[in-house]
């Protein structure tokens, strides 16, 4: 069982530089198509109405009503590049998406230049009463200045499961004594919080480099403190196309973690996914 926990798919490929093919290679045809090359089983497609995408989670709903048995989705809820960012009503917003589309959860991504309070602020509180109450997890981009933010929300709703993404937004080229993996690491003791691994060329000093070999203690470091059943991997596709194959953002995981038993390893790669998701609505 492999379990991707963070992909995208849009009708419009909404990056830069433009590709020659901007109509077809952020769909969800292209995304199956990869999965069913490398034997993954489901994927947890997280929505992101960015430039052309504003029906975003209109289409991706679309996309998991016609493939219910490979795909799960969470709507993107007032990120940072909407106009409803930090605006009251997300808790209202939030009950109309869980009524109108099947969806697992929200995502929300944090303008990193904010320190995330809003997350403890009396509309932060009302979302996440509204995600407990409809059994929703929250798919949250942060980065570790944020993560004090992320564990009072954690620590105050903890029947809601928080999913960061991309390993936390770590960098491999921080001096000691890596002040924000060690952020990061604090979280850990929040038992509701679950790390993406993911984005293995976003923590890195290179960009191109597989296998990121100076991303492996950070790594490392996660698995010791959160343990396998709170790492998710995930292949961040189709944006993963820039910096290394589907395959290979199976393989740094599968392949090159090799302090990770094997059967932990099978954990991350989606069984603690699984669990996760069985244990929702």
């Amino acid at each position: 069982m492999i379990i991707d926990s963070h992909c995208h798919a849009w009708e419009a490929w909404p990056y830069r530089p433009q590709v020659p093919d901007p109509d077809s290679r952020g769909r969800v045809e292209q995304l199956l198509h990869e999965m069913d090359l490398n034997g993954v089983d489901r994927a947890l497609v997280v929505s992101a109405q960015i430039d052309h995408n504003r029906k975003n989670n209109a289409y991706v709903a679309e996309c998991v009503a016609r493939h219910p048995n490979r795909l799960v989705q969470v709507a993107d809820l007032d990120s940072f590049w909407s106009r409803s960012y930090r605006t009251a009503g997300a808790e209202e917003r939030l009950r109309t998406m869980a009524s109108q589309w099947p969806i697992v959860g929200f995502t929300h991504y944090l303008a990193k230049d904010d320190d995330g309070g809003w997350l403890a602020s009396a509309d932060g509180q009302a979302l996440f009463r509204e995600a407990a109450a409809h059994r929703l997890l929250a798919s949250v981009s942060c980065y570790p200045h944020q993560q004090e933010s992320i564990r009072r929300a954690a620590d105050a709703f903890p029947a809601v499961p928080i999913l960061c993404h991309h390993l936390g937004h770590p960098s491999a080229s921080d001096p000691e004594p890596q002040d924000g993996l060690k952020e990061i690491l604090a979280t850990a003791r929040c038992r509701n919080v679950f790390i993406k691994v993911s984005g293995f060329s976003y923590a890195s000093e290179s960009t191109w480099d597989f296998p990121f070999s100076d991303v492996r203690r950070i790594v490392r470091a996660l698995y010791e403190h959160f343990g396998p059943d709170r790492l998710l991997w995930g292949s961040d596709y189709p944006v993963v196309r820039g910096r290394m194959t589907y395959r290979q953002s199976i393989e740094v995981v599968r392949s090159h973690c090799d302090f990770i038993p094997q059967a932990d390893r099978t954990s991350i790669l989606g069984l603690s996914l699984e669990r996760l998701l069985s244990g929702l609505r």
